[in-house]
């Protein structure tokens, strides 16, 4: 408990920093996990749409200390996020317009273009290994800047050629088996292979997730976005696979070129204050949720708390499906160690991911550095900073936080030798 709740308030980095923070402690150092174990709970984890570094912790503390272990991590890991990320969006909400804010927002929101490019560059390193690989993010990204293809679809279609590949051109796809090894002595081997487990946390997961549902029905008001929000994030919980970077073109898709319930500009703010704070990046949600529910129904009182319960709507919807995956699926998955199986639509997944975290870069980017339009000139400052803070984690593999502190740093500089 003491581990997972340290874990919370430190998980800065992102879902790399996140997994590698887990690594070093519980294989590395306080040795509660082998090596393949905690490698084969993170492929199964990166197969699940959804968080993975969230997921990983979550079966991690299954595999530790069972169910509850499993429900005390996952939600240990993200609670911080959530207090953290709920609170800054209401700072935003009421002093977004002031001139310090601006600036320091002005100094992270081009390091956020850079964490992204990061992002896309690192991932397409371990995946796009072959020319059908760059061919699938190619056309990803086409498919979601050009034609505004749905992201649920391009995923299917993706899943989809990978298949296709693996049957007919296998030799294309690298896929390595994990070693078969003595696992952590926490473990109960009776747990592993259990049908009954996944019966009963579908069960209740489906329970849960309707009795919620139908509660914000009960009590809804004209306007209310609650239900509206409980449906999208659900879909996105379980359509979204490749981890945040590839839920937050969907959710800035959806929440604001098609319900309007957010700006751009707000989507930008929120991920850039979602990059500086520990936990999962997708906790943006809290974000998103209370800004959507502010920008409804304005800042009195009764206005606040609305927001926040759609805040923690979003969340619980979000990260519900999660803990089904994991409670349900990894005493099944713990027994297929040793064994390949479905690898080949993951391929084509994540080489597509590569393609949508790219869209997601020029998405930003435009309009961070063209917030008027192209044809009223760049942010030369905005240009020069995300380029800088690019080449220091991809070149120089600097610290994203260091990164990102000091662009804020650097932001407020401006604005203070500006006078604001």
């Amino acid at each position: 408990m003491r581990f997972w709740t340290r874990l919370g308030w430190i998980s800065f980095g992102g879902p790399a920093g996140q997994i590698s923070i887990m690594h070093d402690e519980l294989v590395e150092r306080r040795r509660w996990v082998d090596e393949p174990r905690f490698l084969h709970a993170l492929n199964y984890c990166m197969l699940l749409p959804g968080p993975e570094a969230q997921q990983l912790a979550t079966y991690l503390g299954w595999m530790l200390h069972g169910p509850v272990g499993g429900i005390a991590a996952g939600l240990l890991f993200i609670l911080p996020s959530v207090l953290i990320l709920t609170a800054a969006a209401w700072v935003y909400c009421v002093f977004g317009h002031t001139a310090w804010l601006a600036a320091l927002l002005a100094g992270v929101k081009p390091a956020v273009i850079a964490v992204v490019a990061a992002a896309g560059v690192r991932m397409g390193r371990r995946t796009l290994r072959h020319p059908w690989a760059w061919s699938v993010a190619i056309a990803a990204f086409l498919a979601l800047a050009v034609l505004r293809a749905p992201f649920p679809g391009i995923i299917a279609v993706a899943a989809l050629v990978g298949y296709l590949a693996g049957r007919l051109r296998p030799s294309w796809l690298r896929v390595a088996s994990t070693p078969d090894r003595t696992g952590s002595i926490y473990l109960d081997p009776s747990a592993t292979g259990n049908y009954r487990g996944l019966f009963i946390t579908t069960a209740c997961a489906l329970t849960l997730w309707a009795g919620t549902i139908g509660i914000l029905i009960a009590v809804a008001r004209p306007g209310d976005l609650r239900v509206p929000m409980a449906w999208f994030f659900t879909k996105a919980a379980l359509l979204t696979f490749g981890g945040a970077y590839a839920v937050l073109p969907y959710v800035q898709q959806a929440l604001v070129e098609n319900f309007h319930w957010i700006s751009a500009n707000q989507m930008i703010d929120g991920l850039a204050l979602g990059e500086t704070t520990p936990g999962p990046l997708i906790m943006v949600v809290a974000f998103v949720g209370f800004v959507a529910d502010w920008n409804r129904h304005g800042a009195d009182v009764a206005g606040v708390w609305s927001a926040i319960a759609s805040a923690l709507v979003a969340v619980f919807f979000t990260f519900l499906p999660s803990f089904a995956f994991i409670l349900g699926g990894a005493p099944l998955v713990e027994a297929t160690r040793g064994r390949v199986a479905f690898t080949a639509p993951l391929a084509g997944v994540t080489a597509a991911v590569v393609g949508v975290i790219a869209n997601l870069g020029v998405y930003f980017a435009s309009h961070v550095m063209f917030p008027t339009g192209v044809g009223d000139g760049p942010q030369w400052f905005a240009i020069v900073l995300s380029v800088a803070a690019a080449v220091a984690l991809i070149h120089l593999r600097w610290n994203v936080m260091w990164v990102i502190g000091l662009c804020a740093a650097i932001g407020l500089a401006r604005g203070w030798l500006g006078g604001y």
